[in-house]
Parts: C-alpha cells; structure tokens; sequence
C-alpha cells in the first residue's frame, strides 16, 4: 500500500514545520499533533498510512504512545517510524520494541527519512 498520509506527531513546531515541508515536497498529505491527546483523536479522524513518531514529549512519550498504537487493533497495521533526538543505540532498541517499524535520529536527513518511507512500501 502506497504511502500518502502521514500524522507527524512531535512537541516542536519547528520540527513540525520541517518535517511537514520535506513531506509536502514530495507529495504527501500531512497532518500533526503536538501530544498524545491529538495524536489519538488525529488517529479518530482520518488513519493515516504512517507516523512519525518524536520520543520527548510532555505526558505520555513517543515510547508509551508508540506502544499504545501498536497495541491498538485499529492502529496496528499503521507503521511507526521514531523520529528523534535520542541516538543511544539502547533508545533504538527499546524504540522498535515497542513497535516502531524504523528509527531516525534528528537532526532528520531528509534522504534517510525517504528511504525509510520507500522500505515500508
């Protein structure tokens, strides 16, 4: 299934706007939530075909939410890609062990990020 939609999910406007604008470029529908909150009713709305997934948030983490996704039998299918500025490799780890189909560190290289969108393809 091609990939068109995807819900950005990150506490930094300037994260959201970069990401958004790569996104764009390339022909892609975006919409973002700021927490777990919105993310959840974004989800509600219209399911999108992935998420980029920030880790450090205010209440619920990018960890707990991917989980909480994945676990979802409405969601389970959506694929999840961590985003973030944690590059320990046990963050990874921890990262797709809770879900995650991919993992980038930010500064988000927007070759890197296509790749890992075209290998879910």
């Amino acid at each position: 299934m091609p990939i068109h939609k995807i819900l950005i999910v990150d506490d930094s406007k300037t994260e959201l706007m970069f990401l958004t604008d790569i996104l764009q470029k390339k022909g892609m529908l975006v919409r973002t939530a700021e927490n777990a909150e919105e993310a959840f009713r974004r989800l509600a709305e219209d399911k999108p075909d992935l998420i980029l997934m920030d880790v450090v948030m205010p209440g619920q983490n990018g960890f707990q939410l991917t989980r909480a996704i994945s676990r979802d039998p409405l969601y389970a299918d959506v694929p999840i890609i961590m985003c973030t500025s944690k590059n320990q490799e046990t963050d990874r780890v921890w990262g797709m062990r809770q879900g995650a189909r991919g993992y980038i560190t930010k500064p988000v290289d927007p070759a890197e990020l296509q790749a890992k969108i075209d290998s879910l393809n």
